[in-house]
């Protein structure tokens, strides 16, 4: 009986190796990686004990439930695999301990079943994981018995006996089952993951968000099929666990766009492996009819992903931050479009318009380049020349086109004179920075305009650059510094919230506190989420406000106002906007000012009609608490 135990907990283990091996074969189809095996085997158990698990305890009771369940279930078996070893044989203490974490993965399995009974929470998925629980129950069950039977009992046989080694049999070949189905496959696919992330620099609490550029010579651009993805990007798709977080925080799913990124990373499991998916579908997005297959188109109505899915995305990285399996929904998503757009030429009609406007007249306004500084003509700023020099170059962005973000920057100009910096802009030499282009998936467009920036910027110096858009100041100052044929270049780029509050640090802006009506801060996803700045705008708006509300989406946690990945001009269909959705969260959060820092954020927020908050660039804010004090 007892060789029995360790005989079937042998078994389980080598099945499980062969299940395995079959999704190795799958994801070997796909591009070869560079990989760091020593440093991810090394990281590995840090990454899945701190890093994944910090993720799952944000639902509350999720990570007792999976610390149980994982750590009895692997404990139990690990000591039973022991038991072919003589001198444990007639240990009752052995025994003793194989019992006690078999008790614990029971506890663990009771909690996975009442997670879905007696009713399913929407963003889980359902079908064969309903199944999870159960087999749990069966084989730890069995294995108790067996075990406990060992502690008390000299003999090796009876009835105890017999209904252990079947609960422990059907409980493992169902386990078996469902690693081989899918619903358990993220406990091999998930540690492959996270040994070979394609960004080890976001564990530890590290950021690595910058896109990674592809070489515009080679003969595959994007991706079109799953092989045009690396083996260990495919391995991530399989690591998804379908426990809906992504879904619950996506603002294009809560606003009824064609995304639900769950549904989405499925989308891919089911290109690699066909299959069946049992969660919630993209709202209103159209059905595919694609058999799946290694070598067959993903995106398309004949694939997996219909291409409305594809463009809804705002690139606002909500999925990514909230995934306990750390996958990369955004990289999936721009390498898609890349294929899309470079590959096939099949963009929506508005992208197209917008990036032929980039192409041709080297901003998305599509006017005289002159123009973009014509909002601070009154104000006199230099403009940097080639040759010359100065401390800071305030880059515009695309918002100083607009006549209402002209004021936004007229503030910072005040506030920076007021501090005795010595600062000019580019005038007609600033270019869009291609932000939306690369986020479009028009690659050949984002490195076109790029190599323009670049070259402008290098004939002229300075110490450093200043902007008040999120979106610049994140493709300036890391993706820039990664681009090909040595045109990659380094500046020290800051977020004008980060200089605003230097400079009241070092006490060159005093700041009284105005009273008036309570304030919230809107973070920006390319300041908050992909860049980690969450508290210079807190403490900026801490001494200019007396009445501070927070609202409950916050901080890395923060919802998206609409306005990235090219979502404005992508013609994409919605129940409702995005940003409606956002300003209802400020006036829930009691706030009668919403404070922002992007140019995208302050277009969003202020085109929600109705009795809304006031929108005011927190720059704005800071100046009024500088003449007030």
């Amino acid at each position: 009986m007892i060789l029995t135990a360790a005989g079937l907990a042998w078994v389980l283990c080598v099945g499980a190796l062969l299940v395995a091996g079959r999704y190795v074969m799958g994801w070997r189809q796909g591009r070869p990686a560079v990989i760091d095996w020593r440093a991810g085997l090394a990281a590995l158990p840090r990454r899945y004990l701190k890093d994944v698990h910090d993720v799952v305890e944000r639902r509350p009771g999720a990570g007792r439930m999976h610390a149980l369940t994982a750590g009895g279930l692997m404990a139990s078996v690990a000591l039973a695999l022991l038991g072919v070893l003589p001198f444990l044989q007639a240990s009752r203490l052995y025994w003793g301990c194989v019992a006690l974490f078999s008790v614990v993965g029971l506890a663990g399995a009771v909690l996975v079943w009442r997670r879905r009974w007696p009713h399913k929470p929407s963003f889980l998925s359902g079908g064969l994981f309903y199944a999870i629980a159960p087999a749990i129950l069966c084989c730890l069950g069995g294995l108790w018995f067996l075990a406990v039977w060992a502690v008390v009992s000299d003999t090796q046989t009876g009835p105890v006996v017999w209904v252990g080694q079947v609960m422990t049999g059907a409980g493992g070949a169902a386990l078996l089952w469902l690693l081989g189905a899918g619903p358990l496959k993220h406990a091999f696919s998930g540690a492959t993951w996270l040994v070979t992330h394609t960004r080890p620099g976001r564990f530890g609490g590290g950021r690595d968000t910058a896109l990674r550029g592809i070489a515009l010579d080679a003969p595959m651009l994007g991706c079109i099929a799953p092989v045009d993805f690396s083996w260990n990007v495919l391995a991530s798709f399989d690591a998804c666990i379908q426990c809906g977080r992504c879904e619950q925080v996506c603002p294009a799913f809560a606003a009824g766009q064609r995304l639900n990124p769950k549904a989405l990373i499925q989308g891919m499991v089911h290109a690699m492996h066909g299959g069946v998916y049992t969660g919630t579908p993209a709202p209103g997005a159209p059905a595919v009819t694609g058999q799946g297959g290694m070598s067959q188109a993903i995106v398309g109505e004949a694939g997996s992903i219909h291409p409305e899915t594809l463009w809804a995305c705002t690139t606002c990285r909500a999925c990514v931050e909230e995934c306990p399996m750390m996958i990369e929904h955004v990289d999936t998503i721009v390498d898609l479009r890349r294929g899309q757009a470079l590959m096939q030429g099949a963009v929506r009609p508005g992208a197209a318009t917008a990036l032929r406007v980039l192409r041709d007249k080297g901003n998305l306004a599509g006017r005289a380049p002159a123009e973009r500084a014509e909002g601070l003509a009154m104000l006199d700023v230099p403009v940097l020349a080639e040759g010359e020099e100065t401390d800071i170059l305030l880059w515009l962005g695309e918002g100083a086109f607009d006549r209402r973000y002209s004021q936004s920057l007229q503030a910072l100009v005040k506030l920076m004179r007021h501090a005795g910096l010595r600062f000019a802009i580019l005038g007609e030499a600033e270019t869009d920075c291609g932000d939306l282009a690369r986020r479009l998936g028009d690659e050949a467009t984002f490195q076109m305009l790029a190599a323009e920036v670049v070259t402008t910027l290098s004939r002229r110096r300075f110490n450093r650059i200043v902007t008040a858009d999120p979106h610049a100041f994140h493709v300036l100052a890391n993706e820039y510094p990664q681009l090909n044929d040595g045109l990659g270049a380094s500046w020290v780029v800051q977020h004008h919230t980060t200089l605003l509050d230097e400079l009241v640090q070092a006490g060159r802006l005093r700041l009284t506190a105005r009273a008036g009506a309570p304030v919230a801060w809107h973070d920006p996803c390319y300041l908050g989420r992909y860049n980690g700045q969450t508290e210079a705008p807190r403490r900026l708006l801490a001494g200019a406000c007396q009445t501070v509300v927070e609202m409950e989406r916050h901080g890395l946690q923060a919802m998206c106002c609409g306005g990235g990945g090219g979502n404005p001009v992508s013609d994409v269909d919605a129940r409702e906007r995005i940003p409606d959705l956002r300003m209802a969260q400020a006036r829930q959060a009691g706030a009668a000012v919403v404070a922002v820092g992007c140019p995208g954020c302050t277009a969003m927020l202020e085109g929600v009609v109705g009795e809304q908050p006031q929108v005011r660039d927190i720059a704005e804010l800071v100046l009024a608490a500088v003449e007030e004090a």
